[in-house]
């Protein structure tokens, strides 16, 4: 399967996860070293699409200054525009990024994405929702349409919260001069969360590419006391971690990769040691009963959305 690495974990020390430990690097020189190593060593274990955004602290930036490194033009690279990371580092700031999708914002972000060419292929709107306008905003939109004419590369949307499909429809059908903007869309899509289900078909049909975010649940995968209720979910994921020797994240993404084959799925791996374990997905096939049994643990969009925004930065 086709295994990207997500950033979002890399670029600054703090993450919307349950698991704790996970990155203890609070010094920006130590995290950029991390970061550097995270990348190369992805890359020399086969992986090729990197995704990164300006929200995602030294993310960004870390993977211009490592592609001048580069040479290789199976590279590819997806970034976003649309939050401003505002924790600067800081173990106890209250406040970790601002959304802002304005045209202003666009162009200002654009300046420092673009030095990501010409590895960068996918540029998307940030968490784009219906409430910010930004699927009808004329200017925004014809400048998206202008860039992805200028530079040949896709246009896309990445979508949170419980009304992922309902944003990822209205997006199909957002056109400028005729022709359809939007060719990629990031989404939440795991075990317990998976309503993209429901337009996966049509997506396909289309010739709309899916990259599938959080496939870890935001590490709600793992076995966790404060979850009682997920008791039968753990079980049901260390059973069968037991049974192709590897760790529960592999299983969670081979689930991705067997229910939407078709899709890029993203490891948010922080650490060498867990890109190790998450590209063991490529070790073994979940059989149909598995897939299954994996399906039936599915959550209401809303209840697991009421529970994700009850998550704090660790």
């Amino acid at each position: 399967m086709a295994l990207g690495l997500g950033m979002a974990a890399i670029g600054r020390p703090h993450y919307i996860n349950v698991r704790t430990n996970t990155i203890a690097k609070s010094d920006v020189n130590e995290l950029k070293a991390n970061g550097f190593k995270v990348l190369d060593a992805a890359y020399n274990l086969g992986v090729r699409y990197f995704d990164t955004a300006p929200g995602y602290g030294l993310a960004e930036d870390l993977l211009i200054q490592w592609l001048a490194t580069k040479n290789d033009k199976s590279l590819q690279v997806g970034t976003k525009w649309g939050y401003t990371y505002t924790a600067n580092f800081d173990k106890n700031a209250t406040v970790h990024e601002v959304k802002e999708h304005s045209i202003s914002k666009l162009k200002e972000q654009w300046q420092v994405s673009k030095k990501l060419l010409p590895f960068l292929t996918t540029y998307q709107i940030h968490s784009a929702t219906l409430e910010t306008g930004v699927l009808e905003n004329a200017e925004v939109l014809n400048q998206l349409a202008f860039l992805k004419n200028e530079h040949q590369i896709k246009i896309g949307i990445s979508t949170t919260g419980d009304n992922q499909v309902e944003v990822i429809k209205k997006a199909l059908d957002v056109h400028v001069e005729g022709e359809l903007l939007f060719d990629t869309f990031q989404s939440t899509y795991n075990i317990l969360e998976q309503s993209i289900l429901g337009i996966r078909t049509q997506l396909k049909e289309n010739g709309k590419q899916l990259i599938v975010k959080e496939a870890l649940a935001n590490g709600r995968i793992f076995r966790n006391k404060n979850y009682p209720k997920y008791d039968m979910f753990y079980s049901a994921l260390e059973s069968l971690s037991n049974k192709y020797a590897v760790s529960v994240d592999a299983i969670a993404l081979q689930f991705c990769n067997a229910t939407i084959p078709e899709s890029m799925v993203l490891s948010g791996a922080s650490t060498i040691s867990q890109l190790e374990e998450n590209l063991k997905v490529n070790t073994f096939v979940l059989s149909e009963e598995d897939v299954m049994l994996l399906k039936s643990f599915s959550v209401e969009p809303f209840d697991y959305w009421k529970e994700r925004k009850q998550l704090q930065w660790n």
